[in-house]
This record gives C-alpha cells, sequence and structure tokens, in this order.
C-alpha cells in the first residue's frame, strides 16, 4: 500500500510494552511526524494502562481489516504471533514497520517475496540497534561489494553486565541482577546474555550487509552466563576485557562467516569503550578501512525513534531494495574456518568436546583450568548446545581468522 504524500499517516499499533509506549510518547512529542495511532491491539485488556482505554482492543481484526489504517507496526514480543501479524498485514496490502529480530530472522526470506507479490513493504529498523541506523546504512551507504566485515556489539543488557563486571569489579550474578533491576535484562535473561538477540540481529545484517541469507540455526552463538572471575582475571592480564561480539566477515573464495562469541577486546579496538546499555557497530570496507557507528541499543524512547523513522520512510515510500541480493554472484555462508580462542574448563571430560586444531598455551590448576588455541567454527557449531551443561567459558583472543 503506498501512502499519498498528503495523506495522514494511520497506524494500527500492536503490543504496548516498552517499546509501544515508547512510540507512544515519541509520536506525541514530534508533531511533525504526521501520523497517529487508531488502535493499539493488546493481549491484556485488564492491564493498567496510562492512555485512553478507548482506542485498545484485542480484536487483531479491528486492525488488519480497518480500511482507514494504511500502516500496521508490529512491537510484540511473541514471534510466532508477530509472524502472523505481519503475513496477514501484507497479504491484505498493507505496509509494516516490526521490531521482532526474531521472527524477521526466521521469515525474511519468505517476507521478501511477499512484499514482492503484495506490493506493501516491511520496514525493520528497530529490530536491529535501536536507535543507531545500521540497516539503512548498509541497505543505501555500503550498497557495494566493497564491504568487507561488520563486526558489533549488539545487545545491550549483555554489554551492561559486562561494563559493570570489568569497571566496577562486580561478579556477573551481581550485575545480571543491577540490569533486572534496572530493566536492562528480562527476569529470564538466556534471550540476552546466550547470544540469540545478537545472532537474530547478526541474520538480518548479513542479509542487507551481504545479501545472503542464513538460517539462524546455521551459526554459532555462545553467551556469557558462565564467565568466572577467572576468566576476567586472565582477559585484564592480557591487556583487555570481554565483550560479547557479533562478527560478519567476508573469507576468501566468495564466502563469509558470521558468528556471535564472547571475545578479548584489547584497548586499541572501537568497540572496547562501547559501556553499558550502549551498542556500536563498526563497518570495514576495501577502500574506506574501519567506520564506527555508536548509539543506544535498548530502551522505549531511543527503540521508539528508530520505529518512529520507518513510520516516516513509509510517508515518502521508502522500501527495502534488497539490491545485494540481484549480484550474480553472492557469496557463500561456510563455518569452515579457525579461530584462536581462550577454554575455561574443568576436567579432562569437558576438555574432549573440543577438538582443537593447535594448542599454544596451556594452565593447570587447583580449581581451573584453561588452554588458548586453534578451533574450528563447525567445531563450536556442533557442540554448542552441549555448552550450557558444562563447567566452561570460551572467548575469541582476537579479531584474525584463518580458513581451514
Amino acid at each position: 500500500m503506498s501512502i499519498n504524500k498528503n495523506e495522514k499517516i494511520t497506524i494500527g499499533l500492536f503490543g504496548f510494552g516498552v517499546v509501544g509506549q515508547g512510540l507512544f510518547d515519541v509520536l506525541h512529542d514530534v508533531q511533525t511526524a504526521d501520523a497517529c495511532i487508531k488502535t493499539i491491539c493488546i493481549k491484556d485488556e485488564s492491564k493498567k494502562r496510562t492512555v485512553q482505554d478507548k482506542i485498545f482492543t484485542t480484536d487483531a481484526d479491528l486492525v488488519l481489516n480497518d480500511p482507514e489504517i494504511n500502516l500496521v507496526v508490529e512491537l510484540i514480543d511473541d514471534a510466532d504471533a508477530a509472524y502472523g501479524i505481519v503475513k496477514q498485514s501484507l497479504l491484505k496490502g498493507k505496509s509494516v514497520v516490526s521490531g521482532n529480530k526474531k521472527m524477521l530472522a526466521y521469515h525474511l526470506e519468505e517476507l521478501i517475496q511477499l512484499q514482492k507479490k503484495t506490493g506493501a513493504a516491511l520496514l525493520y529498523e528497530a529490530s536491529a540497534c535501536g536507535s543507531i541506523p545500521v540497516i539503512r546504512s548498509l541497505e543505501e551507504y555500503y550498497d557495494n561489494d566493497l564491504l568487507q566485515s561488520i563486526t558489533g556489539i549488539l545487545n545491550g543488557s549483555s554489554n551492561y553486565i559486562l561494563s559493570k563486571v570489568f569497571s566496577d569489579n562486580k561478579d556477573y550474578n551481581e550485575a545480571l541482577l543491577e540490569a533486572q533491576e534496572l530493566g536492562f535484562a528480562e527476569s529470564d535473561p538466556v534471550f540476552d546474555v546466550e547470544g540469540y538477540d545478537s545472532l537474530y540481529k547478526s541474520v538480518i545484517l548479513a542479509l542487507h550487509g551481504l545479501g545472503t541469507y542464513v538460517h539462524p540455526d546455521e551459526i554459532v552463538n555462545i553467551g556469557i552466563s558462565n564467565l568466572s572471575s577467572f576468566d576476567v582475571r586472565f582477559a585484564k592480564e592480557k591487556g583487555g576485557k570481554i565483550k560479547l561480539v557479533a562478527e560478519i566477515r567476508k573469507l576468501p573464495g566468495d564466502k563469509f562467516s558470521i558468528f556471535v562469541l564472547p571475545r578479548l577486546v584489547k584497548a586499541d579496538e572501537y568497540i572496547y569503550s562501547v559501556e553499558d546499555e550502549y551498542n556500536g557497530v563498526v563497518v570495514q570496507g576495501q577502500f574506506y578501512d574501519k567506520q564506527f557507528m555508536f548509539g543506544k541499543g535498548a530502551g522505549g524512547h531511543p527503540t521508539g525513534s528508530a520505529v518512529l523513522s520507518d513510520i516516516t520512510a513509509r510517508k515518502h515510500n521508502y522500501r527495502y531494495e534488497y539490491k545485494k541480493r540481484n549480484y550474480h554472484n553472492l557469496p557463500e555462508y561456510t563455518r569452515d574456518f579457525d579461530v584462536e580462542v581462550y577454554l575455561r574448563y574443568h576436567d579432562a571430560a569437558e576438555l574432549a568436546h573440543f577438538e582443537f586444531e593447535s594448542i599454544s598455551e596451556k594452565y593447570t590448576g587447583p580449581e581451573f583450568n584453561f588452554v588458548v588455541g586453534k578451533i574450528t567454527i563447525n567445531n563450536l557449531h556442533r557442540i554448542k548446545n552441549l555448552l550450557p551443561s558444562m563447567n566452561v567459558f570460551l572467548a575469541v583472543t582476537g579479531s584474525l581468522l584463518r580458513t581451514s
């Protein structure tokens, strides 16, 4: 559905949590947006809200079938429900703005085809890095094959925890509790601290950066929940700190990699100074070297502003062209390459799961043991579902990748 230049944007909003409320506030304060929310579809109508009750409904069809609503904004947590809302909206010819990175990561291929079929558009800047316009930058500015890598801290919750551990000398559990009390982390923090949030964002960024879609299940993501004081001491002795980092990198032979892993970051790297709930993304090109984007990656108002940016873009009938997908030779995803990692483990049985190509450093102590060595991402992918049950912590020691 195209929106006439003189036509007001009339929004049907799904979800009124932190981001939905943030969007509502931002729209109220930004008078130049020329957009209004007509109906808000919610799950629990008994919940007390500060907004007038008559705008709320629990009937999705009141939004989807309303001819006055020319833009659907989907901001709910449930990825399956979000998929249903987005798909139905596109099939009805209604354009959509979404912030659900998990839903997008699993269904982008189908949703791209639906946009082609119906002519409706799907925008989702808020799904990647909150207030940082990284998707549109990859889509519009870095729209050639010179892009070499995208490296970033994509999750504000895990970054806040790690900041408190390294800067304030708090232990992991204390930092996690503080993040939860401040609303940066959920009561069940697995989505953030085990790297799933960053994983889903990486799928989206890879598609816009390189043109190739990779299913989330094919990507290695390992989190920070097993971080110990021993690991913190190791990182500090090496002159760095640990960050949860997503990396998308071109490899020789028209191939590329994606992984989300804890990483030892040194002071000369841009992301070293990204602290608290902030995100930072480094884009490196063949001739323009490194460019750094920084901003708040979470919170109602920062993310709401990203949603508003997409709403305003639809006013001008902006849509993603997925330009790089038109290239003749799209790079092929691979896990067949080596990284150097630090692995802290408890006993030999745990170490046996890791098939190191070589080991350059080894320590055996009364409480903790560790090795530093070269291992394939394929091996980590094979055992990643076993890791949560093991008393181990793993971190990449640097950014250098070597093909197997």
